[in-house]
């Protein structure tokens, strides 16, 4: 549909014809003189009271045509698309990942195949990003050191484009883990921001081995500020691996600080997952859609596309024609 934003500049319309009629006839000039507008000058003079638009010359008409034009033009007239769907939950969602050695460990499978922990964890958490319509998102990598690789956005594509960019030792080579400061830094990240409901989802597979702030102190920290920590411990608990001595049972996930976790998630009203395999990660995934769900209030928006240029560009036109018909009758 139109929509007109200024709709009563409608009202000037017949702002010329008023003042013909109201303004003094102009007084017959004894010596040559300048006459403006050059419209009295044109053949075919129309009376001063006639409104009947039949009997108008050509260059009236063409006058008349303009200036509605240009009143409409005035008008911003906008063609208002159909209503589109905004959801905006308000939820401000930092995702940290575990990006140190550890997670090199190919014990997933994903379609038969074999794939470390990190690529596992792109495969779930990308598709459970692009679930989160109307959360701002970020994304915290950390290893021997953390720090912010994505702001918070309302750009899903980008946080899971930057996500699947990231690569194990990002942060540093040496393989340490830094749990404590990755949660210092998503609190600082998220302290000053309006959003009722701040969440952090922290995915590891080990023990935090590095870094200035312990665990447990950043998860009071973060309680102070109201800040919710979902902890997911990731990594299978049995794994075969072939050597000179034949095949063995090992457990790679060993260093996995699960007492830990369980109590960063306790203190701070969240809650510890386990991640076994990609389907336990995915149920967890699921399950967190489930404990912070997208709002379901809607917003709309319709677009808005401007077209007083068209009823400026016929304006144009015609007042170039009425010169073209000055010039041809001087």
């Amino acid at each position: 549909m139109i929509n007109f934003q200024w709709p009563w500049l409608l009202a000037v319309m017949p702002l010329p014809l008023l003042l013909r009629w109201w303004l003094p006839p102009k007084p017959q000039a004894e010596q040559a003189a300048l006459i403006v507008p050059f419209l009295d000058d044109l053949p075919s003079r129309v009376p001063r009271y006639v409104v009947n638009v039949q009997t108008w010359p050509w260059p009236w008409r063409l006058a008349v045509m303009a200036w509605i034009c240009l009143v409409v033009a005035a008008t911003r007239p906008q063609w208002l698309g159909e209503p589109l769907e905004l959801a905006v939950s308000g939820r401000d969602l930092m995702l940290a990942v575990d990006v140190s050695g550890s997670m090199e460990e190919k014990d997933f499978v994903i379609n038969d195949k074999r794939y470390d922990r990190l690529t596992a964890t792109k495969y779930v958490v990308s598709d459970f990003v692009q679930r989160r319509v109307g959360d701002r998102i970020g994304l915290v990598l950390f290893g021997t050191r953390a720090y912010l690789h994505v702001p918070l956005t309302f750009d899903r594509k980008t946080v899971e484009t930057l996500l699947n960019e990231a690569f194990i030792g990002i942060t540093e080579d040496d393989p340490q883990t830094s749990i404590g400061d990755a949660i210092g830094l998503a609190v600082k990240r998220l302290e000053n921001e309006k959003s009722e409901s701040r969440v952090l989802i922290l995915l590891t597979d080990g023990a935090n081995t590095a870094g200035e702030l312990t665990p447990l102190k950043a998860a009071e920290i973060a309680a102070r500020h109201h800040l919710k920590i979902y902890t997911v411990g990731i990594g299978a608990d049995e794994m075969l691996v072939r050597s000179l001595f034949g095949t063995r049972r090992v457990n790679p996930s060993a260093d996995l600080d699960e007492k830990t976790l369980q109590a960063i998630a306790n203190t701070t009203g969240g809650r510890y997952f386990r991640a076994r395999n990609t389907e336990e990660l995915e149920q967890i995934y699921s399950l967190l859609d489930q404990l912070e769900p997208v709002e379901k209030d809607k917003q709309f928006f319709r677009p808005r596309t401007d077209l007083f240029y068209w009823p400026l560009a016929a304006a144009a036109c015609l007042v170039a024609g009425l010169v073209w018909l000055r010039l041809r009758t001087a």
